[in-house]
């Protein structure tokens, strides 16, 4: 049987408050999480691994629009810019969750979302964007708080699910460390059928994802944000 496609969609914070050692940060964690991710996915053969970025600041936009198997995935370093345009960025995934352009025998996506602040448009109409899509509300969901200022309000509705917490990410090292699992838990999450089969599409109401987000240790002599 032919391998079904897992579809990884980046959703990155680059407002002005990511400039500096944050944005240096992300930028460094995602490029070292891909050989990891290379990893998950050759250890899963029946999934195909196909990842993409959406960036948003004063807009939002694709940094890589066009799904590339991650053995062939080159991370290019975003730069910050600045408002933080979630809702923007959320109805521009909605419209990737459709079936077309999503076939109908993928497994189901990963939407990983890094922040450290607060929306500033309307970011509940894009996440009503996001649940109405039956891809959307299948997808196993990742939150990263980035910082003690980032809306862990906001993470939360995204999650969908009050058994998922964000993962707080108040240091580099903390940040290095969820992107990692982001990059790695989620794609196992999301390459294995659930119980039952899962070769009905999509169109279910997203159930408790089967992944536990972990516990990030820090050490008082790392750099706190």
């Amino acid at each position: 049987m032919a391998n079904r496609p897992v579809h990884f969609i980046w959703l990155l914070d680059c407002s002005y408050s990511m400039q500096g050692e944050k944005i240096a940060k992300l930028n460094y964690a995602i490029r070292e999480a891909i050989p990891e991710m290379r990893s998950v996915a050759h250890d899963n053969p029946a999934a195909q691994l196909l990842l993409r970025t959406v960036t948003f600041s004063s807009t939002a936009q694709w940094h890589h629009q066009t799904p590339v198997p991650v053995d062939d995935f080159t991370w290019q370093d975003v730069q910050v810019d600045g408002m933080t345009n979630l809702g923007e960025a959320l109805h521009l995934v909605a419209r990737e969750l459709q079936t077309p352009p999503m076939p109908q025998r993928a497994l189901k996506p990963v939407l990983a979302l890094v922040s450290d602040g607060v929306p500033t448009d309307d970011w509940k109409a894009g996440l009503k964007a996001i649940d109405a899509t039956p891809w959307g509300r299948k997808a196993v969901r990742v939150a990263i708080a980035i910082g003690t200022d980032a809306d862990r309000g906001v993470l939360q509705e995204f999650l969908g699910n009050p058994e998922l917490q964000p993962l707080d990410a108040n240091s580099p090292k903390q940040l290095a460390a969820a992107i990692r699992w982001a990059s790695t838990a989620a794609v196992k999450a999301a390459s294995q059928p659930v119980a039952g089969g899962d070769t009905a599409g999509p169109g279910v109401t997203m159930a408790k994802q089967p992944y536990a987000p972990p516990v990030l240790d820090d050490d008082d002599d790392d750099d706190v944000w």
